[in-house]
């Protein structure tokens, strides 16, 4: 009965009926390699999910992930350009590096200066937006300026699964290692939780949630490189508005906007349901501009859901936080 009642034994029930649903129609959508195929688009989702499913956990949230991925990507792009040679390997530790930053200054104003993070984030979105224009002068970067290597490191094919999906599998294996073993995962569940009581656990709540920002940042700067070497193109309003998917996949996965409740399955699971939905509507016929509609309507529902269950289990982690003290 519990089981029946979880968020992802609920999510993975929609996911299937959703496929079901649409192979009635459309059969060629579930082969093998398409469902491969809209694993592989939904694997930067998944990765951006990830880092604000921390954010969120901590009782904050993080609006600038689409501008740190686009403004990440065109640093990449410019550098790929002025370098050609320059390996991957180094343009990913740029990527990464670029990322945290941002994510850092994030961190560093709702923690020392006790700004709100929807304000905070707000402005450093429209900060990050504004200095890929300075960069570009408001130019494209396209494929045929990118280097072979650059371009063709997420397609490289592994098993049959592109690169970018293997990251993306690696991403949520490291998240589900540092959210089940380590201080540090219990303390983002602890400071979302119950922050007073967080305090007498020994957990510093400000410094947990400068963690969590630092985390989504690299995320982002991560799936900035993927999704400008990807689609081979980098520009000022790239992934413009893609923080909405981002916070719809980890309300829809139960991680709870009042912080403290969540998990790594239930995210991905969100993320893959958004990923499927995206994928779908051109199939069926629908304008993929409901897509909006479909997300806002689907964190409505996920938000009035989580409102019951998030206390409860939230009061569990908290418990099992001040034992493992």
């Amino acid at each position: 009965m519990t089981m029946l009642k979880s968020r992802e034994a609920i999510l993975t029930g929609a996911i299937l009926l959703l496929l079901i649903l649409i192979a009635t129609r459309f059969p060629g959508f579930v082969a093998p390699a398409n469902l491969m195929a809209v694993f592989n688009d939904t694997s930067p989702l998944m990765i951006l999910a990830l880092g604000q499913m921390v954010v969120i956990l901590t009782r904050c949230i993080d609006l600038s992930v689409a501008a740190n991925l686009a403004l990440t990507g065109m640093i990449c792009a410019m550098l790929n350009v002025a370098f050609p040679g320059l390996p991957v390997a180094v343009i990913l530790i740029v990527a990464l590096a670029c990322g945290a930053v941002m994510g850092a200054v994030n961190g560093l104003l709702v923690w020392k200066l006790a700004i709100p993070p929807i304000v905070v984030t707000l402005g450093t979105m429209t900060i990050y937006r504004g200095i890929i224009f300075l960069l570009s002068d408001g130019a494209w970067i396209n494929s045929h300026e990118m280097s072979p290597a650059f371009t063709g490191f997420p397609r490289t094919q592994i098993l049959g699964l592109p690169v970018l999906g293997w990251l993306a599998i690696l991403v949520t294996a490291g998240m589900a290692l540092i959210m089940a073993r380590t201080p540090m995962g219990r303390s983002f569940y602890a400071a979302g939780n119950n922050p007073h009581a967080a305090v007498y656990t020994g957990i510093d709540v400000g410094r947990a949630q400068f963690r969590a920002f630092v985390i989504s940042g690299t995320l982002a700067g991560l799936a900035g490189y993927l999704w400008i070497s990807r689609y081979a193109v980098a520009y000022v309003d790239i992934a413009g508005g893609f923080e909405l998917d981002v916070v719809a996949a980890c309300v829809i996965g139960g991680v709870s906007i009042a912080g403290g409740v969540g998990t790594v399955l239930g995210t991905i699971l969100g993320a893959l349901f958004l990923g499927v939905i995206k994928n779908a509507l051109p199939v069926v016929d629908i304008s993929p501009f409901w897509q909006l509609a479909i997300s806002g309507a689907a964190i409505l529902v996920a938000v009035t859901f989580n409102s019951r269950s998030g206390r409860t289990r939230g009061r569990i982690i908290l418990k099992s936080v001040e034992k493992a003290t």
